[in-house]
């Protein structure tokens, strides 16, 4: 294991200059302390867990020291949001301090948010404060345990220094981890600004680091465009698998690498509502759970344009008709699994589709019911269930077919149908009110809260004693939390 000081750099981007991105120096928070970070996270770098604990780690993170071998850099971009464009955006609050490599090999980017303003910041402040970190440090990590793809969070670094928003809050960073930080927005920004030797730099960029396998195709940066499509197919599929809403994909939000990217107004389900909202400025719904799958394609097809000067658009349409399979192949996949089952029949799109029409109108807990249907065999989990449903005519149908396929899956114990459901069907999840809880805690110095839902969190899928508090429905209070973007 590694100390900070034995990190190695190689900062990629950096090296592309200045048509790609600012040097900025960090505006150092007081008074840094740490408030929790992540073991997992920091393993990725090799560094030594002990070392976040010590003062060196929060004046690191916290933007009053810098290794000398660090680039910090704020990405320019732009991208669509909302659906209108936005000619120049960037990193307003956050910095690229570098790349560093680890022993497997492999590069993580070193992102600080919140690290003050920057070219980019327009009427911002460069700042993000200890609700927002918080939110994001835990989402990073949850994410990655339940197996979605997403970035990374190494720590969050809390202090004294005030920020306005709603009202006065306190500063804060979060380290963010990710092995490219190139959102769709990079092209659109060096596409429309009519860049084309920045554009094809950037494309050349892309797809050497980070699709190297594509360039040994007979169209390499077709084959990389097919790639991007089903990463982020198969990650929104793994959203709608478990109940997850961004709450804002906006093409400057979207990765390159298919990963959940830029943590704001996001929420897990909580009662199953196939039009639940978020983002509480998302006045039209554009963002809502289920639009979340159009909007993929949408901001592929965004990304498609900015790559027309290296494919042509003919062989653009065919990749981006390619989303729509990928998304129903990856995403029934994970529904049968969950379903506990460990087959393929015609009618098992059907099957879902029936059982989440009755969880709408009926207030279904989304997580609790799948973890509840592998407790026990099909037959008596589903008269166990039956009480949550209010038309127990329709889910008396439901459960009829239900147990029929199931005993058409395949002769297995119970034992070994719990086993497999339970390794997909989540206890714990990062349900509003649990992290309003311990944000509460947290901005009244208390960062137990914090520390502990994180490490509930890493192990989603295992029943954790004393824990139980964790896997409960929320309180009426706790369905009503109103998330905005203001971080």
């Amino acid at each position: 294991m590694k100390a900070l000081d034995e990190l190695t750099f190689d900062n990629r981007f950096a090296r592309l200059g200045d048509a790609f991105s600012t040097h900025v120096l960090p505006e150092p928070l007081d008074e840094p302390r740490l408030v929790v970070a992540s073991k997992a996270a920091m393993a990725l770098l090799d560094l030594d867990p002990a070392v976040a604990e010590t003062p060196v780690f929060a004046e690191l993170f916290g933007g009053h020291k810098l290794w000398a071998e660090a680039e910090p850099r704020a990405m320019v971009y732009s991208g669509h949001q909302f659906g209108g464009y936005t000619p120049q955006l960037g990193d307003g609050r956050g910095l690229l301090l570098g790349e560093v490599y680890n022993q497997a090999g492999e590069h993580w980017d070193l992102h600080l948010k919140g690290a003050g303003m920057t070219p980019y910041s327009r009427m911002g402040d460069g700042r993000a404060v200890l609700r927002s970190s918080i939110r994001e440090f835990l989402a990073s990590e949850a994410l990655h345990a339940l197996g979605i793809p997403s970035s990374r969070a190494l720590c969050v670094i809390g202090s004294s220094i005030p920020v306005w928003r709603e009202k006065q809050e306190r500063g804060a960073m979060v380290l963010r981890l990710a092995q490219s930080h190139i959102r769709f927005g990079h092209f659109e920004y060096f596409y429309y600004t009519k860049k084309p030797e920045q554009q094809a730099e950037l494309a050349k960029h892309v797809l050497n680091l980070h699709y190297p396998e594509c360039r040994e195709q007979p169209e390499p940066y077709l084959a990389m465009f097919r790639e991007i499509v089903e990463r982020n197919a198969e990650m929104i599929a793994k959203w709608q698998a478990y109940g997850f809403c961004h709450g804002v994909m906006n093409t400057d939000n979207m990765s390159i690498l298919g990963i959940t990217f830029d943590f704001g107004p996001f929420a897990f389900l909580d009662d199953f509502d196939a039009h639940f909202i978020c983002n509480h400025s998302d006045h039209e719904g554009r963002y809502s759970f289920s639009n979340q799958v159009p909007i993929g394609q949408w901001n592929l097809s965004a990304l498609a344009q900015a790559l027309t000067p290296f494919i042509s658009v003919d062989a653009l349409k065919e990749a981006l008709g390619l989303y729509l399979p990928f998304y129903q192949a990856h995403y029934l996949d994970l529904m049968r699994r969950r379903l506990g089952l460990t087959t393929a029949e015609d009618d098992d799109q059907k099957l879902v589709e029936g059982l989440l029409k009755l969880m709408q109108n009926s207030g279904v807990d989304y997580t609790l019911f799948f973890r509840r249907l592998g407790d026990e065999s099909a037959e008596l989990a589903v008269k166990r269930l039956r009480d949550d449903f209010v038309d127990l005519a329709g889910f008396d149908a439901w459960a009829e077919r239900y147990i029929a396929r199931v005993a058409r899956d395949g002769d297995y114990t119970q034992e070994q149908r719990r086993g497999r459901m339970h390794a997909v069907n989540p206890l714990y999840i990062l349900r509003n009110y649990l992290a309003q809880n311990a944000i509460a805690a947290a901005e009244a110095g208390d960062y137990s809260e914090v520390r502990r839902l994180h490490e509930v969190l890493s192990k989603p899928f295992e029943e954790q004693a004393g824990m139980e508090q964790y896997a409960q429905r929320p309180p009426d209070w706790g369905k009503h939390l109103e998330i905005s973007c203001s971080s």
